[in-house]
């Protein structure tokens, strides 16, 4: 039933000849990308693929050379990354972008108050404004990390911090989630945890996945678009994926 939902849904994030060059390198070469309503759509590629150029445009940290880039059908190609952010977009990053010294409970506060007009720039009543720890709260248990609320950030395990940048960017009132690489770093039983917890947001969210981690990859891709030198060579199923000899050739091998 969530397969015929999420091909009948519209775009949540659309992204049309997007382009990207440095120099003589052409890192986004004419990017064409549609993550629909409630999907789960995992984007793959060998490293040097221009992955994370284009995750970068998406969020404004980088401006394409051409191209548009969509919301819920709302243009914000040439927006800042805090005003993309009140579309309904948010993510979590490679490294995290978190304030250590503070809880975890802290932290998601900030985000909560930076959702609000002129908050990011008074984050600090946030440690103790009561009007933000019910929201909280709510994202943490959301997460699987109320029990660790108090404790801080900079002692969380690895997992455990990537489930909280997760909390904040839902602090957002995220509707489209964009999760680079969430599973890098983690063990086993870390990446089994956090593959249950993006399987319980399929459906709930419009999320666009870039993973190494083919396993989670296969589990939890509604659609697989595939990059390679800044080109998408393929969108399809995993099932496609899997099959495709241009993409087995290009990054799967012998998978």
């Amino acid at each position: 039933m969530l397969e015929l939902n999420v091909r009948n849904a519209l775009p949540a994030l659309k992204v049309c000849n997007l382009q990207k060059h440095f120099g003589a390198l052409h890192v986004t070469q004419g990017v064409d990308l549609c993550v629909r309503e409630g999907e789960l759509h995992a984007l793959i590629g060998p490293n040097g693929a221009g992955k994370s150029t284009l995750i970068g445009q998406i969020r404004g940290e980088v401006m394409p050379d051409a191209g548009t880039i969509e919301v819920f059908g709302h243009d914000i190609t040439h927006l800042p990354p805090y005003r993309r952010s009140a579309t309904g977009l948010a993510g979590s990053f490679q490294i995290s972008q978190l304030y250590s010294e503070f809880s975890a409970e802290d932290n998601v506060a900030m985000a909560v108050q930076a959702r609000s007009p002129g908050g990011a720039n008074l984050w600090t009543p946030a440690r103790t404004d009561v009007r933000l720890r019910e929201p909280a709260r709510r994202a943490l248990t959301e997460v699987g990390l109320i029990d660790r609320a108090a404790v801080r950030a900079g002692e969380l395990a690895h997992g455990e911090r990537r489930q909280l940048e997760l909390a904040m960017a839902l602090a957002l009132n995220a509707r489209v989630l964009l999760l680079d690489e969430p599973l890098a770093g983690m063990g086993p039983e870390e990446s089994r945890r956090t593959t249950a917890l993006l399987q319980q947001f399929k459906g709930r969210y419009s999320i666009l996945l870039v993973e190494h981690d083919m396993d989670a990859v296969f589990a939890l891709a509604d659609t697989v678009t595939v990059l390679v030198y800044g080109k998408t060579i393929f969108t399809g199923t995993p099932e496609q994926a899997r099959r495709d000899p241009a993409v087995r050739a290009a990054y799967l091998g012998g998978e």
